[in-house]
């Protein structure tokens, strides 16, 4: 068994959560989550990690068990996102890790990584999507409304995806067998995101996200300029990003190892073990040379 301890730093004079396992002086992975859940979406895969690695999973600002002060009160953006973040793993010592990014957790890897690519030695991508092709138009149409012209109707139907019966769509959308995902994950994210002000905290994000497409060209100079091992393994019925998300990144790193699996948007919650081996298997070939 490994011990998977539950911790708090201070960073930047806001309280953060993370997740932390396996030996101090392993090579480091760090585990960053999506919307609209937290590093509770990594409470299997951290174990089965921790044997051969420093395995960090923080709570992004405004998620999970991390601060979430209100959005008149902290500037929720990618870039904001990003620097708790790099302060964290700066002060945990965390100066070269491989990243999993899931998510929104991807527009804060990207960062991260074009800021300081020498620190990045792998991307693990699972729907952390770094290009405009993957994007499913049915899902993000309200986004895109909401970024062009913010008012009480385009709002309104963002508010959607803060229900429950959306938050269970997203987990069980695309699994060919529903029994296999616990309905604890989204009543547990639902809980999460419904307290007070986070309403506000949400929707400031999915106006941020207008940020994260305009990136990537950066992101793209990035890959072809320091070509990080990169292994996607994405659910190949996630209705969130198709894909052809993960597929797209081959066209800037043609050794990227492309994996598609059954399953949808939360891949880790029906096909742990199929994407466990992919995953301990790329971190053996890159982390340890």
């Amino acid at each position: 068994m490994v011990d998977v301890h539950h911790r708090y730093a201070t960073v930047l004079g806001r309280r953060m959560f993370y997740r932390e396992a396996g030996p101090q002086d392993a090579p480091a992975v760090v585990l960053l989550h999506g919307f609209p859940t937290s590093s509770f979406m990594f409470r299997h895969l951290i174990p089965l990690l921790a044997d051969q690695y420093r395995v960090i999973a923080p709570d992004h600002m405004g998620f999970g068990l991390t601060d979430a002060p209100r959005a008149d009160e902290f500037d929720y953006t990618f870039e904001a996102l990003t620097d708790h973040t790099e302060k964290l793993l700066a002060d945990l010592g965390v100066s070269r890790y491989a990243m999993y990014v899931q998510d929104y957790g991807a527009p804060i890897g990207w960062r991260l990584a074009v800021r300081n690519p020498a620190a990045v030695t792998a991307i693990i991508t699972q729907s952390g999507n770094g290009y405009e092709a993957g994007f499913v138009d049915s899902f993000w149409e309200p986004i895109w409304a909401y970024q062009r012209e913010p008012n009480p109707l385009t709002e309104k139907a963002l508010r959607e995806a803060f229900t429950l019966d959306a938050i269970r769509w997203q987990y069980v959308t695309g699994v060919p067998d529903e029994t296999l995902v616990s309905p604890d994950t989204w009543h547990h994210d639902h809980q999460m995101i419904s307290r007070l002000g986070n309403d506000r905290v949400q929707l400031a994000l999915l106006l941020d996200y207008a940020s994260n497409v305009p990136f990537y060209p950066r992101l793209h100079d990035y890959f072809r300029s320091h070509r990080p091992p990169l292994l996607a393994v994405w659910g190949q019925g996630d209705p969130v990003f198709s894909p052809a998300g993960a597929r797209a990144f081959a066209d800037d790193l043609p050794d990227a190892q492309i994996h598609l699996l059954e399953g949808g948007h939360f891949l880790l919650e029906s096909a742990l073990d199929e994407a466990t081996e992919l995953i301990r298997e790329f971190l053996a070939r890159t982390q340890r040379g």
